[in-house]
C-alpha cells in the first residue's frame, strides 16, 4: 500500500502512541482488503460507543486511548450509548452496567467526539456533502448517508471507525470506489396507488424486503413517489440495513446518484430484478407481525431516533387523548430534537399525554430484564427485526396512526 510521508510518520509513532496504534489498525485493514492507498476523510460517526457493542474489551481499549491523550482529527459524532444518561434508573438499568456506559462516554468525549448519542446523526449537524469520504458506523446511518446524501463510507466495524477518525484516513475500498456504487438489483414498484407510501411504515416494509432479497448487490428502487421525505428514506434505510447488509441503495429520481435508472446502474444492465406489488409488501408486514394477544404492553417509536417532524405528527395524533393505563408509550429521540419540542411546547403535550421520552439510547441496546413485555407495537422495520431477540416480546407492525391508537386504547386497533 502506498502511504504519504505523514501517514508513514503516524505508522512509525512520530505523531504519538495513539495515532500509531490506530494507524497500524487502519493500515492492516487496508492491506487485508487490497486497498492501494488511504483516503482523507471529512467526518466520522462512532457506533463503538455502546457498552453492549464493545463490552469490557472495548471499554479497556477506548479508555487506554483516551488516557494517553489520543484525539480524533475530524468532526466525530457519537451513536447511541447503552443507557439514557439522565433516566437510566427509570429504565431499570443496573448501576454497574450504567457505570461502564458512563466510562465509555467519558472516554469518547475526552478524545474530542461530539456527544450527540444518536443513531441519526444526519438529523443533528453531522451531515457531510455529496462525494465526501467519511468513516461512519451504525447500519442505518451508513445506508442513509451513502444513499440519500451521496457521501462515501464503508460499513465500518465498531472501533475501526474510531481508528479512522484518529488518523483521518480510510482505506480506498468498498463503497469509497465509484465502480462499487453501481446498482445491480432492480426493485420495480407496480400496482401502487397514490394512497400508498404516505406513511414511513410502508417505506420500512419496502426496505425490509430489499434487505432480505438483495444479498451483496446494490439495490435500485424504481417507482417511489417524488413526495418521498427524509423520514421516509430514514425508515427505508434502517429496515434494509437490518434485514440484510445493505449499505447503499438508489431510488430513481430521488437519491443523488440516480437521476435516471441508467445513471443508477452506471449504464449497465441489472444483474437481477424483482417486481414489487402491494401484495408483496403486505406479506412482509405479516412476516414481521408475530403478536397474537390483543392487549398492548409497549408502543415504541424512534428506531432510528424520531425527528422533529415525526414528534410533531405524534403530538397531533395524540392531542386530547391519553395513554391507556397498563400500556407504555415510549418514543426514542435525540437531545437536540427534544430541545426543539421543548421550545415549541410539544414536549409538555406529549408528557401530559403519558408518553415517555427516551434519549441517548435504544431499547435494543440495554438490559430489558424485568419489563416482561409480551406485545410490542412499532412502525419501525429495524425495531420489529431486533426487538423479539432483545426484549423477548412479540411484534405487531403498524403505521404511525395505528401505533398512537394502540397506545391510547391499550390494544391493537386497526
Amino acid at each position: 500500500m502506498i502511504l504519504t510521508d505523514y501517514e508513514r510518520e503516524m505508522l512509525e509513532g512520530k505523531h504519538g502512541e495513539g495515532k500509531k496504534i490506530c494507524m497500524k489498525i487502519v493500515y492492516e485493514m487496508g492491506k487485508m482488503y487490497g486497498a492501494n492507498r488511504l483516503l482523507p476523510i471529512n467526518s466520522a460517526h462512532m457506533d463503538g460507543v455502546c457498552y453492549t457493542t464493545i463490552w469490557d474489551a472495548g471499554l479497556e481499549f477506548v479508555e487506554y486511548l483516551a488516557s494517553i491523550g489520543t484525539k480524533v482529527s475530524v468532526p466525530s459524532t457519537t451513536n447511541i450509548t447503552a443507557r439514557d444518561i439522565e433516566q437510566w434508573k427509570e429504565l431499570r438499568i443496573e448501576e454497574d452496567f450504567s457505570d461502564k456506559s458512563r466510562r465509555i462516554e467519558e472516554a469518547y468525549i475526552k478524545m474530542g467526539c461530539v456527544p450527540t448519542w444518536s443513531c441519526a446523526p444526519y438529523q443533528c449537524f453531522n451531515t457531510p456533502r455529496f462525494g465526501q469520504h467519511i468513516a461512519w458506523s451504525e447500519s442505518n446511518a451508513v445506508n442513509y448517508i451513502n444513499s440519500v446524501v451521496g457521501a462515501r463510507t464503508a460499513r465500518y466495524p465498531d472501533l475501526i471507525e474510531l481508528c479512522c477518525a484518529v488518523v483521518g484516513r480510510v482505506p480506498e475500498f468498498d463503497l469509497h470506489l465509484t465502480e462499487n456504487r453501481a446498482g445491480e438489483y432492480l426493485f420495480k414498484l407496480e400496482g401502487f396507488s397514490k394512497d400508498h407510501f404516505t406513511d414511513s411504515s410502508e417505506y420500512a416494509l419496502l426496505g425490509y424486503l430489499v434487505g432480505k432479497e438483495t444479498g451483496t448487490y446494490v439495490p435500485v428502487i424504481e417507482g417511489l413517489p417524488l413526495t418521498t421525505s427524509h423520514d421516509n428514506l430514514k425508515a427505508l434505510s434502517a429496515a434494509a440495513a437490518s434485514a440484510g447488509s445493505v449499505g447503499l441503495f438508489h431510488a430513481v429520481g430521488i437519491t443523488p446518484e440516480a437521476p435516471t435508472k441508467s445513471a443508477a446502474f452506471q449504464g449497465k444492465k441489472p444483474k437481477k430484478s424483482m417486481i414489487v406489488t402491494p401484495e408483496v409488501i403486505l406479506d412482509i408486514k405479516s412476516t414481521l407481525t408475530t403478536a397474537q394477544r390483543e392487549h398492548v404492553d409497549l408502543v415504541i417509536i424512534g428506531c432510528p431516533h424520531a425527528s422533529y417532524p415525526e414528534l410533531c405528527e405524534i403530538a397531533d395524533l395524540i392531542r386530547g387523548k391519553r395513554v391507556k393505563d397498563g400500556t407504555r408509550f415510549w418514543i426514542q429521540t435525540g437531545k437536540i430534537q427534544q430541545g426543539l419540542i421543548k421550545r415549541s411546547g410539544i414536549e409538555k403535550e406529549l408528557l401530559d399525554a403519558g408518553v415517555f421520552l427516551i434519549n441517548d439510547t435504544c431499547i435494543n441496546n440495554f438490559q430489558m430484564s424485568g419489563w416482561n413485555f409480551d406485545t410490542i407495537v412499532t412502525n419501525s422495520g429495524k425495531m420489529a427485526h431486533y426487538a423479539p431477540g432483545t426484549t423477548g416480546g412479540k411484534i405487531f407492525f403498524a403505521n404511525l396512526k395505528e401505533c398512537v391508537n394502540a397506545a391510547v386504547e391499550g390494544k391493537v386497533v386497526l
